[in-house]
């Protein structure tokens, strides 16, 4: 592996640039319309917050509890900049989601 791609982070970027390419091929550039900011989200993204934060203070919490959290907060958001950096904390979760269980395999 190319040197540059030796940090953990790295490693699953290029994984993530991988996929993003297949997903190309197989069905080309998308733009479906975003389908956020509906009724209620932001009342589920208020709900996935508070149980996320319970989940953690109980000593109980998981990455299921925390990219819940994070995804419910991009749904609420209809504002593109602010879709787009919630979008942006989804992405990060999830790496760092694939690196803890990268970890457990070392």
């Amino acid at each position: 592996m190319n040197a540059t791609f030796t940090t953990p982070t790295s490693r699953v970027l290029v994984e993530i640039a991988a996929e993003r390419s297949r997903q190309d091929v197989k069905w080309g550039e998308q733009s479906h319309p975003d389908g956020t900011g509906n009724d209620g989200d932001a009342a589920t993204a208020e709900r996935q917050r508070n149980r996320c934060a319970i989940a953690f203070a109980d000593g109980v919490g998981t990455w299921r509890h925390i990219i819940r959290e994070e995804i419910a907060e991009a749904f609420a958001e209809s504002d593109p900049a602010r879709l787009r950096a919630e979008l942006i904390q989804v992405a990060a979760v999830a790496v760092a989601w694939v690196e803890a269980i990268d970890r457990r395999k070392a």
